[in-house]
């Protein structure tokens, strides 16, 4: 197994850092290869910008069609470039991060923005009357398997379904569903510890623990089953599920995963 992990946390010596270092032993001494892309010790530029397409930047700027040209001339920056060519490399990526304010930090969300650019991870694959182009369960990136391994701050109560946060699963249903299966990448569950600014010294085993059992199983695990989009569930141009295709009492993000 070849495995990317992009770990996004400031603090090389961090509960995030020290699960990314457990992670490359635990993987190396299993024998895998892996490849780690530390978007801080990196000092990854976060923002989109004319300079990352060159010459092929437009007045006014279009990101989308002039990443794309870009791509396609193989002008992208030389960061951004390094960092698709690890995708491709890979067969499990693994994303190492704090949920901080519902989502991902800003570092990691640039790194999205710049390394998914057009062409590359979406605009692909054929438009037409009975395809929307190559996404959800197609693409670029389709064969690779994901794991979020997210810290999270408050309990897990605060997390489920009647939680005020609201459940975990809807909170990252964005960046497994949106960001993730969108360029193909099938989706595992993920790792999440709860209430870490809690956590002490003496509880870091067992979390180790948990840890190294989910990293050996990366390749056993069952990928969260979203629907596909081009193989009958989804009413072309609409993209709306077809009726009858949802589970009883099931509504929202839910509707989108089969079963």
């Amino acid at each position: 197994m070849k495995t990317l992990i992009v770990h996004a946390h400031p603090e090389p010596e961090s509960l995030n850092g020290s699960l990314k270092d457990l992670a490359v032993s635990t993987l190396e001494a299993a024998g895998h290869e892996v490849r780690v892309s530390d978007l801080y010790a990196m000092r990854w530029k976060a923002v989109v910008d004319a300079e990352d397409y060159g010459s092929h930047a437009s007045s006014p700027l279009r990101v989308a069609l002039d990443s794309g040209r870009a791509f396609e001339a193989g002008a992208l920056t030389e960061d951004v470039r390094a960092e698709q060519e690890k995708l491709l490399w890979a067969d499990t990526i693994i994303f190492q991060f704090p949920l901080w304010w519902y989502s991902m930090p800003a570092i990691l969300k640039g790194w999205v923005d710049r390394v998914f650019t057009y062409r590359f991870a979406y605009g692909v694959g054929e438009h037409s009357d009975t395809r929307y182009g190559e996404r959800f369960g197609e693409g670029t990136l389709a064969g690779r398997r994901a794991l979020l391994s997210v810290t999270v701050g408050g309990p897990d109560s605060h997390y489920s379904a009647r939680g005020i946060n609201g459940p975990i699963d809807d909170l990252l249903f964005p960046i497994h569903h949106g960001v993730l299966y969108y360029p193909g990448i099938e989706v595992l569950p993920p790792f999440v510890l709860h209430a870490v600014d809690r956590l002490g010294v003496e509880e870091y085993p067992a979390v180790a623990e948990a840890w190294r059992e989910r990293l050996l199983t990366l390749e056993s695990t069952e990928p969260i089953a979203f629907r596909r989009q081009n193989f009958g569930d989804y009413e072309i141009p609409s993209l709306r599920l077809k009726e009858g295709l949802e589970p009883a009492g099931r509504t929202g993000f839910g509707l989108h995963v089969r079963g």
